[in-house]
């Protein structure tokens, strides 16, 4: 389609050379493109281009938001972006790779697959050497419950006293950007 219209153009130009009238032009135009010719308004706008000493063809630039494409070098920089902080914002990444917001969310969402997901919440952060110590606690537990069934008799329990522990990190502030092949970052509920 685009190159009829940059043939019907070069007509025009020749047509307005030759000293044609408008309406003669479009007539002209319709007898030899039919309904694929080019619209009265737009025969008229390029005669009265070409009349003014106009001697390019091709459309004029039009102002607004530029036309962004994903490139491979885009796709790679905004993956080394993310992998290096997982925390960044879109509006982060696009002005680092100086790209438009929306361009930068569809190479995320569509090309990289990634998802921006809260730190899933689990009841405690335990180190190696606390699970370590809880297991040998409860294995000695119940070597003693083999050996004495009434030992249970003999432990006293009480009440829990619970004190709130201020977690200065929001759920918003622990979003980061996930694959669906990488493990979500496990963040430990306030402890109390």
């Amino acid at each position: 389609m685009c190159d009829e219209k940059q043939e019907q153009r070069i007509n025009l130009k020749f047509l307005v050379k030759l000293k044609k009238t408008p309406t003669e032009c479009y007539k002209l135009l319709q007898e030899a493109y039919g309904d694929n010719s080019l619209s009265r308004a737009r025969v008229f706008e390029w005669c009265k281009r070409f009349s003014e000493g106009r001697e390019s063809n091709e459309d004029d630039q039009r102002p607004g938001r530029p036309v962004t494409v994903s490139t491979p070098e885009t796709v790679t920089k905004i993956n080394q972006i993310v992998r290096a902080d997982r925390r960044k914002s879109i509006r982060m990444i696009s002005e680092a790779v100086n790209a438009d917001k929306e361009t930068v969310r569809k190479i995320l969402h569509e090309e990289l697959h990634m998802k921006k997901v809260c730190a899933k919440l689990v009841p405690k952060n335990l180190t190696p050497d606390q699970k370590l110590l809880r297991q040998q606690v409860c294995s000695y537990f119940l070597e003693r419950l083999e050996e004495d069934p009434e030992l249970m008799k003999n432990i006293i329990t009480c009440d829990e006293t619970w004190i709130f522990q201020y977690d200065v990190e929001t759920k918003r502030q622990s979003m980061h950007w996930k694959t669906p092949e990488s493990p979500r970052i496990k963040k430990a509920r306030m402890s109390k």
